[in-house]
């Protein structure tokens, strides 16, 4: 998944390792599994070298998924590299 992380959102998932972010929205912190308890538990935070982006290793609770979808990542479509391409939001899974 992908999701819009601030210093205050960083400084929570560091203190409590579990994955906290900002909604941009909301103008407030969420922690992801908060209302579906499929919460990411946080064992390692990479970041690029411009420091401006992070990828968050993860561990989800046994059987748990990262998507609001039910599928374990949010990346679990492919598209091809040739031909026409309509993207649709929130398909219904194949």
């Amino acid at each position: 998944m992908t999701a819009y992380m601030n210093q205050e959102a960083l400084d929570a998932t560091r203190s409590t390792k579990r994955a906290t972010f900002f909604s941009r929205s909301r103008q407030k912190l969420w922690i992801k599994g908060e209302s579906s308890g499929n919460f990411l538990t946080v064992e390692e935070i990479l970041v690029d070298c411009d420091q401006d982006c992070f990828v968050l290793k993860v561990r989800l609770p046994k059987g748990g998924v990262a998507c609001h979808t039910g599928e374990k990542s949010c990346f679990y479509r492919r598209l091809s590299l040739s031909g026409p391409v309509k993207l649709e939001v929130y398909p219904p899974k194949a």
